[in-house]
């Protein structure tokens, strides 16, 4: 579906990134959801988004839809758009996010759980903080908040919204026994802003088994 003249670029790399992070193990069954805002020049088209329901270690460039403000696919496209279209569509409005990017590792539902209760987790002291924009020293703390899951996905966005920082950096949250939201400027700062929050995840889920905590 060419819905500009660039869209399949847009869409080969949502794609590509879809099956990258399959490969990790970060996508198991059908889950998970991957958006990258479009140019102007793409309007009404706000963002392409993967489609419900496809297997995102085989997902293709077919299986990306382009969707306008209100989450309706563009140009008729005959898929259907992710379950969490809202959740991407709430965050879009935010200044500078260029691509959303959402998993379901094992390291995220299992602490978002532990940490349900103080609704946040808190990441301090590890040397690859300094992968996330703006942070040079691993001796600082960074706060991703934890949200109670729902199936009311517009409900969901509604909550987030207002309670997501936008006086201090923030690059994320947990949905509680679900999954990782986080974002960039662009598909490649998303990346690897997802790329070091599971590794942290996952460093921060082998120290507490081993009976210590590094926050909370």
């Amino acid at each position: 579906m060419d819905t500009f003249r660039d869209f399949k670029r847009y869409a080969d790399q949502l794609a590509e990134t879809a099956r990258w992070a399959a490969g990790k193990g970060w996508a198991p069954a059908t889950s998970t959801n991957y958006s990258v805002r479009l140019p102007d020049e793409a309007a009404p088209a706000i963002c392409a988004i993967t489609a419900s329901g496809v297997d995102k270690e085989h997902l293709d460039p077919a299986d990306v839809v382009a969707i306008d403000s209100d989450g309706r696919p563009m140009n008729g496209h005959p898929l259907k758009p992710s379950a969490e279209t809202f959740l991407h569509l709430m965050l879009y409005r935010r200044e500078n996010m260029g691509a959303v990017l959402h998993t379901h590792s094992v390291a995220g539902a299992l602490l978002s759980r532990s940490a349900e209760a103080v609704g946040h987790l808190t990441l301090s002291g590890w040397e690859l903080l300094k992968g996330l924009d703006g942070i040079d020293r691993h001796d600082c703390e960074v706060r991703l908040p934890i949200f109670p899951n729902s199936q009311d996905i517009a409900g969901l966005a509604a909550l987030i919204e207002p309670c997501l920082p936008r006086s201090e950096p923030c690059y994320g949250f947990l949905l509680a026994g679900h999954g990782l939201y986080v974002w960039g400027k662009d598909l490649s700062d998303a990346k690897r802003h997802l790329e070091v929050f599971e590794y942290l995840l996952q460093c921060e889920r082998e120290v507490r088994s081993h009976g210590h905590n590094t926050g909370a």
